[in-house]
């Protein structure tokens, strides 16, 4: 059989530089520029002499707040953006290269993959609007798993799921193909090991360094496979109900490999070292006790027929099981109650009802 496909790899820059950050940010900074404005919050564990801030940042990139973002940029002539935080900081700075044209230095706090991507976000009325254009991708990432330690484990968790949830979505999105697959299942299995050693050693570097090597390993992956069925549902969670970004990927995860598992279900079942991935997956759950349900992040069982509505137009027409409103309806209701997908399911279909006696949670 041969092999047919176009792979792009996108040019970017990237440092790994454990406890050098702020040496390392100032040089890659001066490479692109001579006035920078660094976005991140006033606790930013990582700052740059002689740089302007602008430290106000959202979830999911409100519109109110990208313009004054931008409005600062030029208040302050900035030449060059610098981002220090999680995806949110990285987010910002993005929609502020997308009219601007500035190149961007990220320096990620979280596991979120951002950072690695062209893809962007903004979030107005209740909507958020995403897209993917070569001006936002960072020209350089700086990776430093010492800023990563104030990040609780808890949360660390779920920004790392978030990544996980990178690779996942990349084995069957619109662009997959052997090259952004590959780097997703090297995603999966530096998380795989990463995550768990976060949480039994919250202070230690080397599981924090091979979940940042994970998370820059999705996002790639992300970036170049292009958003499947996953993070269409939770894009529209996330502007419609205002849910927290890292912990509605992990919730929402298992629920979509088990509706999707079957188009790469060997191959991620390797990478997580189980006997299928949904094994693998809730393997790692037991260990790092995410949270399960949508309804512990604000949703309300209520509203799920809006999302419903909202999501089935975007629903990626390659995914390889075919989705219908049925579909979507019954693996949010399960994901807002917290059901567990790996019951067997009256028809294997996802959307049928637990069994008695199901754990919710």
């Amino acid at each position: 059989m041969s092999l047919r496909f176009t792979h792009e790899t996108l040019p970017q820059r990237v440092v790994f530089a454990a406890g050098r950050a702020a040496a390392v940010l100032a040089d890659e900074t001066a490479r692109l520029g001579a006035r920078p404005l660094l976005i991140g919050s006033d606790r930013a564990p990582v700052t740059l002499p002689g740089a302007a801030r602008f430290t106000e940042v959202a979830e999911h990139v409100p519109a109110e707040v990208a313009a004054r973002a931008r409005a600062a940029a030029a208040t302050h002539d900035a030449d060059v953006l610098v981002s220090v935080g999680g995806g949110s900081a990285t987010g910002l700075a993005k929609v502020v290269a997308l009219s601007t044209g500035l190149p961007i230095v990220a320096v990620p706090t979280t596991y979120a993959g951002s950072e690695a991507t062209p893809v962007w976000g903004m979030t107005e009325n209740g909507h958020k609007t995403t897209g993917v254009d070569a001006r936002v991708l960072p020209r350089t990432v700086v990776y430093d798993a010492a800023l990563t330690l104030s990040l609780p484990a808890g949360l660390s968790v779920a920004s790392g799921l978030n990544a996980l949830a990178h690779c996942v979505d990349a084995m069957w999105a619109p662009r997959a193909d052997p090259i952004n697959q590959g780097l997703a299942l090297d995603g999966i299995r530096a998380l795989r090991d990463g995550l768990p050693r976060i949480v039994a050693e919250p202070g230690g570097l080397d599981g924090r360094e091979q979940t940042l090597l994970g998370a820059y390993l999705a996002g790639a992956a992300f970036a170049s496979a292009g958003s499947g069925l996953h993070h269409k549902i939770c894009h529209v969670l996330g502007g419609m109900a205002g849910l927290p970004h890292a912990q509605t990927h992990a919730v929402l995860l298992p629920y979509v490999l088990a509706f999707n598992e079957k188009a790469a279900g060997e191959r991620l079942a390797q990478a997580f070292g189980a006997a299928s991935a949904m094994d693998g997956l809730l393997r790692l759950y037991a260990v790092t006790r995410p949270p399960r349900a949508l309804r512990d992040l604000g949703l309300r069982e209520a509203d799920i027929p809006a999302v419903v509505d909202a999501v089935l137009p975007v629903v990626p027409p390659g995914n390889p099981v075919p989705v219908t409103a049925a579909d979507l309806s019954a693996l949010l209701h399960r994901a807002w109650a917290g059901n567990d997908p790996a019951v067997p399911l009256g028809k294997g279909r996802i959307g049928d009802s637990a069994g008695p006696g199901e754990d919710p949670r």
